[in-house]
């Protein structure tokens, strides 16, 4: 049964409701007989899976079953050590796997860890300190300064109570708290009369009646949200799992074709088989998921060192396929840290420059600091409770952001707050609270006592009767001039707080004393600016074709204003409120995410409501968060990104990546890396997979002409373990290539290989074929041994990979566009696998093992020839393409 508007209903009837006496709270053997109804007050977790499960759905992957197949082929063979290895790497991937699974019940678990404390509850008359998880529904809860909301609560009485609930509802600023009824269709965020669970109380104390606890509670919603959203594949693993299936199609239609072929032609089964299983044993390319795994690890460790921590392996691919980033505005695209950035006073328009080291310029030039402009950054420093001071070199702000952004513009005047409280001591206050919306202090100044006033605009101008000039002259007010100045700077989404003055007789203050009479000073404008690195990331990104979405619990102006500083929108773009999101059913929404790129006031579901719009219309989608509410949408997403600094233990848990430094610039960067991963993955894939496919070609083809086999299944495991470790990863370390971020992402239902690539494996493996194959005959030919024609194919093979292997370094442009030595560890893979190849042809050793046999310059000469022609036609046709 759904719940009532709890915010909608007043206190009393809150407290009817429940059936609970406001005077003594719930006996503690009601509250026993609620605890046993509703259950503990902590969020649900899905059951874990077993780990025999866990486990087996590792090994159940196509890409796995491929190295599997691979592992009992060379245990049929009796070839043990190849078995070991093959299978190690399964081993190793299981694990891996095994340990990255299980994020969302991490998350959950995180979760409860966010709520859980203790409350302070009113029970049989006496108040007392019990376990969070005790409360029920209810309960009467006293709140204060520091403490954590233990469950989702209707406030009763509050008296300057604000709390924090950036990480519920995306608000940058403490909240103001009162007990007063509001609209029933009042927005999460605007839910004034209400505190939620997990939120932080930062100033004030007051009471509330729990309304809900565990899973009920707002945060226990987004746990849920949690549970319910799938695990999704990134575009690598998707692809990959499709290019296994068909892999595995094709390598067992062609040994089946092998087997029927040889045995109509009245060849023994027993030897078609084996005929089969060597061509089986070539085409599975056994050292592709290791290397797929090695160069995403690779992948990791260059994203660590751009501040980017990756939690699972495929999600560095996913980075390269992105094309749209869904981004919170705070702490990601701004800095994070309230600034005045506009001050009107004396009827002059002045700028205040960001950073702690900004100046007050008027028209441009450093401004004079006035008798009005002076009196506004004196109000904003007396009437202030917040602290400044150094740390580590920087201005550090100790209390209220907003008030804190007041002393730094003082302090960009040449005025120390520290001097002027010394000066002009405080002598009475009257708070911050709701009702009053404006704070005042009573200080002594040069020998008379003047109230310094700070609040709202339309609370203060109505009891405002005269303004300073630039000289400090009483003039008479223009209302609706100093309105229409506060309605330009809201425009340009700045926050608007208005001060103002008063000389006073008394040594106390009282609300009457600000009613009226008061002299206006001045506006402060302030925001949170944007990122000067960000501004770039997203100029970046749009030239890279990736759109960039902001998405956050902030105000449609401010959001639309920065959006607009940071060119994530054009002047003309709209924004799409929470409000406006609610009333779109799925297909106004898939319209509305196409067109929208500003959302605002969005709520924890409709945060993935927007993420799973976008992945409806085909895109893949990183999302940036780090409060609780981003969870959900953050593992729903393809890319999950959480802020390291301050993010939520929630948010890191369901995220894919983690940037240490909490800045968007760091995922462009992010992005351009996983685009360079990609690459040089397809270009391992176009390099090895015409290996497998011309050993393949040459077992089809020796069935065909009724010859013994050029290749042994075992020589074909040397040749592909070997040189996928020695030739192929050092393809990971391959640069990234000119204008990766000028190019559009790739289509999400692109295949792995397009048709160029897939032409140019066939042209390979069939220069292989005739290579190996042609060589194999023209030693037969001559009466050589098998073993030597065996190892003259075997070196054809090894010895058109190396020279193939340096075409690969681009699959477009030629060698010497890239540098010859670019990529020292190429250098040095071939070489080491020349070395090894010599060791496999010439050492006794070896030829026991492998069936080899010395051969001559003659052979080394021609082996050469065949793959400089072979590598001379591969360049041809990448030229032949590119014009």
């Amino acid at each position: 049964m759904r719940s009532p508007d709890w915010h909608a209903l007043g206190h009393e009837e809150v407290i009817a409701h429940h059936a609970v006496d406001a005077a003594t709270g719930l006996s503690d053997a009601e509250a026993a007989a609620r605890l046993a109804r509703h259950g503990p007050n902590v969020p649900k977790s899905q059951p874990r899976r077993h780990a025999a499960r866990r486990l087996l759905d590792q090994l159940i992957q196509p890409l796995v079953a491929v190295l599997i197949v691979a592992g009992i082929v060379t245990a049929l063979l009796g070839e043990w050590i190849d078995t070991s290895v093959i299978l190690g790497v399964v081993v190793v991937n299981a694990i891996v796997g095994f340990i990255q699974e299980g994020r969302a019940e991490s998350a959950l678990a995180a979760l409860a860890r966010a709520i859980s404390a203790e409350a302070t509850v009113l029970r049989g008359g006496r108040t007392r300190r019990i376990a969070a998880e005790h409360l029920v529904p209810g309960d009467i809860v006293q709140l204060a300064a520091g403490d954590k909301v233990p469950a989702d609560l209707r406030l009763t009485h509050g008296r300057e109570l604000r709390t924090a609930e950036a990480a519920l509802t995306g608000e940058s600023l403490p909240v103001a708290k009162h007990p007063a009824t509001l609209e029933a269709d009042a927005r999460l965020a605007d839910r004034r009369n209400m505190a939620y669970a997990g939120t932080h109380v930062v100033a004030g104390h007051g009471r509330g009646i729990v309304v809900a606890t565990g899973e009920a509670t707002e945060t226990g919603r987004i746990a849920r949200l949690i549970v319910e959203a799938p695990q999704l594949e990134t575009p690598l693993t998707r692809k990959m799992a499709a290019f296994s299936r068909q892999l595995l199609v094709a390598i067992l239609l062609l040994a089946a074709l092998t087997f029927a072929v040889g045995v109509w032609r009245g060849e023994s089964s027993f030897d078609m088989f084996m005929a089969a299983v060597a061509l089986a044993v070539g085409a599975i390319p056994e050292g592709l998921p290791a290397a797929l795994t090695i160069t995403l690890a690779i992948g990791v460790g260059r994203l660590a060192r751009r501040r980017a921590i990756v939690r699972r392996l495929p999600a560095v691919e996913a980075l390269g396929s992105t094309t749209v980033i869904c981004s919170d505005k705070t702490g990601t695209l701004t800095e994070n840290e309230m600034t005045v950035r506009e001050i009107w006073a004396g009827n002059a328009h002045y700028q205040v420059g960001g950073g702690e080291r900004g100046t007050i310029e008027l028209a441009g030039q450093a401004a004079t600091i006035g008798w009005a402009l002076k009196e506004v950054l004196v109000a904003g420093a007396l009437c202030n409770d917040a602290a400044m001071h150094r740390e580590e070199g920087r201005w550090r702000i100790a209390g209220d952001p907003t008030e804190g952004a007041l002393l730094l513009v003082a302090h960009k005047g040449h005025l120390e707050e520290g001097t002027l409280r010394g000066v002009f001591p405080r002598i009475d206050e009257l708070p911050f609270d709701s009702s009053r919306r404006a704070m005042a202090t009573l200080h002594e100044v040069e020998g008379e006592r003047i109230i310094y006033v700070k609040g709202a605009l339309e609370q203060l101008l109505p009891a405002c009767t005269d303004m300073l000039d630039t000289h400090g002259r009483h003039w008479p007010l223009d209302a609706g001039d100093v309105a229409g100045h506060a309605a330009a700077l809201a425009a340009n989404g700045l926050r608007v707080l208005a001060l103002a003055r008063k000389a006073h007789a008394g040594a106390t203050l009282a609300d009457a004393d600000i009613a009226a009479g008061l002299t206006f000073v001045g506006l402060v404008g302030m925001a949170d600016p944007p990122r000067p690195r960000a501004i770039t990331a997203v100029r970046a990104c749009h030239a890279a074709g990736i759109r960039v979405k902001m998405i956050t619990g902030d105000y449609g102006d401010t959001a639309l204003a920065i959006a607009r500083q940071l060119g994530i929108c054009s002047q003309s773009c709209g924004v799409l409120s929470g409000r406006e999101l609610a009333a779109l059913d799925e297909a106004g929404l898939r319209a509305a995410v196409r067109e929208v790129n500003v959302f605002a006031r969005v709520e924890p579901e409709q945060k993935l409501r927007l993420v799973s719009a976008l992945q409806a219309n085909g895109e893949v989608v990183a999302m940036t968060g780090d409060g609780v509410n981003d969870a959900p949408a953050l593992k729903q997403a393809d890319i999950g990104i959480a802020m390291g600094r301050g993010g939520t233990e929630v948010a890191k848990e369901a995220a894919d990546m983690v940037l240490t430094d909490d800045n968007f610039a760091t995922i462009e960067a992010a992005v351009e890396e996983g685009r360079g991963i990609y690459d040089n993955l397809v270009k391992f894939i176009t390099w090895t997979l015409p290996t497998n496919f011309g050993e393949g070609l040459v077992i089809l083809a020796a069935v065909l002409f009724g010859t013994a086999l050029p290749i042994t299944p075992l020589q074909i495991l040397w040749i592909n373990m070997t040189t996928a470790v020695l030739l192929g990863l050092p393809l990971a370390f391959e640069p990234r290539e000119a204008g990766i971020m000028r190019r559009p992402p790739r289509p999400p239902a692109a295949p792995v290989l397009d048709g160029a690539l897939a032409f140019r494996i066939v042209l390979v493996g069939v220069l292989m074929l005739a290579g190996a194959f042609g060589l194999y005959e023209l030693a037969e030919h001559h009466g050589r041994p098998l073993a030597e024609a065996r190892t003259i194919a075997v070196n054809v093979f090894v010895m058109m990979e190396i020279f193939y292997l340096f075409n690969c370094r681009s699959l477009t442009q030629p060698i010497w566009r890239l540098g010859w030595f670019s990529n020292p560890w190429v250098w040095a893979g071939a070489g080491a696998m020349l070395a090894l190849q010599f060791a496999f042809t010439y050492l006794p050793t070896f030829q026991r093992l492998f069936g080899t046999a010395a051969i001559g310059a003659t052979d080394w000469l021609l082996i050469v020839l065949c793959s400089l022609a072979a590598t001379t036609v591969v360049g041809a046709e990448k030229f032949l393409r590119r014009h």
